[in-house]
Formats: structure tokens, sequence, C-alpha cells
């Protein structure tokens, strides 16, 4: 196993904000308003999002499912708040 060291990472590309069309993908157990509590909860840190620019996805037995949202990204302290917010919940088991 190779352990990775910050210097090895020193060129890779950096996120340049505002970014447009960043997504954030969160997984979680399939409830009724699973999809609707990711984006409101999204909306309280980018309230510029689009309904329509979000996608759900539930999975093949509908135990689990994916909301992709894409927002314009302002920076790293605006997508931490919002990664926080979402892994509050409970249902929450993933957010990329």
């Amino acid at each position: 196993m190779k352990v990775i060291k910050s210097e090895d990472h020193k060129d890779a590309p950096k996120i340049e904000f505002p970014c447009e069309n960043y997504v954030i993908k969160t997984m979680g157990v399939n409830t009724p308003d699973f999809a609707d509590f990711v984006t409101k909860t999204i909306k309280e840190f980018a309230p510029e999002l689009d309904d329509k620019l979000t996608k759900e996805n539930k999975s093949k037995k509908g135990t689990f499912t994916s909301v992709s949202v894409f927002i314009t990204a302002t920076g790293e302290p605006q997508l931490k708040d919002i990664f926080n917010a979402l892994k509050k919940d409970t249902r929450v088991k993933m957010v990329l």
C-alpha cells in the first residue's frame, strides 16, 4: 500500500471559484421526503439552486436513493457548510 503525502498532490488541479455546475451527490435511505430534504438543505447555502438541475435515482431494490444537485459553488467554506448540514441527517449515508 502506498501512502500518499500532500506533496504528491501539489500539481493536482484546483477548483476555481465561482464554479458553475458543481455537483453535490447525496446518497441515503429512500424515504418520500429525502430528495426534498437534500434540495432544501442545499438551498440554505446556495439559494440560486434551480430545481430543474436536480436528479434523483433509486437503487434497484428501492432501499436507497441518490440525489445529484448542481450549484454554482462560491468557495470551500460554502461546500463544507453544505456537506456538514447534509451529514447531520441520519438518512444520509454519503455525500460526494
